[in-house]
């Protein structure tokens, strides 16, 4: 009984100890950007009943905690500047140094939000280079998951400066947006990164906001059941055991030099697979060639640059493994260490994982290894071997993926701090949701109106960026589930205090990830300069506004037409189609008429609508406004 209450008691001081410690949010640490010209809150817990006090900037700042633990201060409005010290004091003392008051930015949203500089470095070699921004800082927020609720902290996370290398890990649009505002102000700039590749609106939207969909809402609450998702990811068919990668199971192995190919065919890199000659393979293909490598290059460290591999790989160069992507979207950059590379012969090796569609080499980047000023082109034929095909399974029950769901990631990646005061939110995502569109409108309706009362902020501004184009160019007016995502976009301006980046010019056909990042994050400073700061500057491209029909034309009326509207190419707008009331469009003929464009054709004596750009990818749009920003895509016909 004795040893029991000794137990207890240590247990209970222990804890004790523990509660009686003041905390911080994870996110108010060192190097913080706190937003400027505002109340500020600095929030955090400590025992119940505690006295804190916070000091700035030689003011004093006191509260004391509730019963709970919980206690805030609010920190009155302080201009530009820093850097500052920041003391919190309790039964314990945290110092905080380097804290700057500017503009603070939440930059959310899948992939090419997370996209980081280091992905695009060659491209933005000398941006990366030349970054010497102090004042511009980003918070990246882990990627995490929450079915059960809100989240009130973070992980720790760090406040990092764009300075030199410390730049790779910034998103590359949240980067170029900071530093265009920040040469226009001069103030610093802190950007929140909380952003995960793959993942639809829905995860984004906080528990609040789902009032309106009641199957999302029905999903939100089945997931709060634990019971549930064990039950649910636990339950799979009995299957049998997956064949062995021949590539793997063997002695030596594929990758190994001392292997002897046997039996191997060849392949051009880039290209699918599928495109030549294996046929609906799913499975692992292994690629071998015997690269040549100059004198200059031997021994040396050197980088592998190439684009997408359709789903994963591993990459070996002298059996030693050099590099690995888990997916399929980035393109690959790969550091080869000093000693690898020899003079003439080496072996290189890829092994490629492919789960469905086409599986390969995307071509749409170039492929080389390069140390120093030299370069050897790893295009071309190569060898391959399947080392594993993948047999269909029929009934598997998939498992829940947490990212997927309704307010998982806002649970844990945005709620911990709507407390953070901030300037704005830049928005880039849609991807994930144009396999069904029906629903984005009321969906990004949703997401804006639940963020603004979660900062408890209705004229907060909400900046995001519409789909660029993407996929196969289609030469004849077809349907598309990207426009119509474009077109839920564009809808969504009806919201005040909200602004669009048009990046229909932006995209590659064959890459979810444009490399051009820069005009993105560009465009969407523009936006901020005339949102959040009111400057009476052209931000946007012409956006539609109405049509007239007149006799067997259409004339089309736009806004933000700046100084009028123009052509990329000065040739006619393109990308026009035109129909009657049976809505089978053909391409139309157009002109600029000032601040509107007619458009017919010579097909259709009775037109009532018309489309632009209106294509997952459209072939040419060219139609911008004067100071050179890109038309909205829109249709009449909705």
């Amino acid at each position: 009984m004795i040893k029991k209450l000794l137990v207890l008691f240590t247990a209970s001081l222990l804890a004790s100890t523990t509660f009686a410690q003041i905390q911080l949010p994870a996110l108010i640490s060192n190097g913080m950007v706190l937003q400027r010209d505002t109340v500020v809150k600095i929030w955090g817990w400590a025992s119940p009943n505690e006295k804190i006090a916070v000091q700035l900037n030689n003011r004093l700042y006191k509260t004391t905690a509730d019963m709970k633990g919980n206690w805030q201060v609010q920190l009155p409005p302080m201009k530009a500047g820093g850097p500052y010290k920041m003391e919190i004091s309790g039964k314990n003392k945290i110092t905080l140094n380097d804290i700057l008051f500017g503009d603070v930015w939440l930059c959310s949203g899948q992939s090419n939000m997370v996209h980081q500089m280091n992905i695009h470095d060659v491209l933005y070699a000398k941006d990366i280079k030349e970054a010497n921004y102090p004042m511009i800082r980003q918070c990246r927020i882990p990627t995490l998951t929450s079915m059960q609720g809100p989240q009130n902290n973070l992980p720790p996370v760090e406040w990092q400066a764009a300075v030199g290398e410390q730049v790779r890990p910034f998103s590359a649009v949240a980067y170029f947006f900071a530093k265009k505002i920040y040469e226009k102000y001069k103030v610093p700039i802190g950007i929140i990164n909380a952003s995960v590749g793959g993942t639809p609106i829905e995860a984004w939207i906080g528990e609040s906001g789902f009032k309106d969909f009641p199957s999302l809402e029905a999903i939100l609450q089945k997931n709060k059941d634990t019971a549930y998702l064990k039950r649910i990811n636990a339950t799979t068919s009995v299957i049998s055991t997956p064949p062995a990668d021949a590539g793997l199971s063997g002695n030596p192995k594929w990758f190994d030099p001392l292997y002897i190919p046997q039996s191997w065919r060849n392949i051009n890199i880039p290209g699918y697979w599928e495109d030549q000659g294996v046929k609906d393979l799913n499975g692992v293909v292994w690629y071998r060639k015997e690269v040549q490598i100059p004198a200059n290059m031997a021994s040396k460290p050197a980088k592998i640059h190439m684009g997408r591999i359709v789903d994963s790989d591993e990459m070996y160069v002298n059996g030693k493994l050099i590099g690995s992507t888990g997916y399929q979207y980035p393109q690959r950059r790969y550091n080869v260490p000093e000693g690898i590379l020899k003079q003439g012969k080496n072996i290189f090796v890829i092994r490629v994982t492919n789960n469905a569609g086409k599986g390969g080499f995307v071509p749409d980047k170039p492929y080389y290894i390069f140390s120093g000023n030299d370069t050897v082109d790893l295009k071309g034929y190569w060898q391959y071997k399947v080392g594993l095909v993948n047999v269909p399974q029929m009934g598997m029950a998939g498992n829940i993926n947490a990212q997927d769901q309704p307010a998982a990631l806002f649970n844990a990646m945005v709620a911990p701090y709507t407390n953070y005061i901030i300037k704005g939110i830049c928005w880039y995502q849609g991807e994930s949701n144009a396999g069904k569109p029906g629903a984005y409108r009321q969906l990004m309706a949703a997401l804006i109106n639940n963020w603004r009362s979660c900062w408890n902020n209705s004229t907060l501004p909400f900046l995001f960026v519409q789909l660029p184009g993407f996929m196969d160019y289609n030469y004849l007016p077809s349907a598309s589930n990207w426009a119509l995502i474009r077109e839920a976009q564009l809808q969504s301006l009806s919201l005040p205090h909200t602004g669009m980046a048009v990046a229909i010019d932006l995209g590659e056909w064959n890459d979810i990830h444009p490399d051009n990042k820069k005009d993105v994050g560009e465009r969407l400073a523009l936006a901020a300069l005339k949102i959040a700061h009111g400057q009476n500057i052209v931000y946007s491209g012409p956006l539609y506004e109405s049509a007239v029909i007149e006799g067997n034309k259409i004339s089309i009326h736009f806004g933000h037409t700046g100084s009028g509207l123009a052509t990329t190419d000065n040739e006619a707008p393109a990308d026009f189609a035109i129909a009657g009331a049976d809505k089978k469009f053909v391409w139309a003929k157009t002109r600029i008429e000032g601040h509107k464009i007619i458009v017919w054709s010579d097909e259709i004596t009775d037109p009532k609508f018309v489309r632009y750009a209106w294509a997952d990818n459209p072939v040419n749009p060219n139609l911008i406004n004067k100071e050179g920003l890109p038309a909205s895509p829109f249709r009449t016909d909705e």
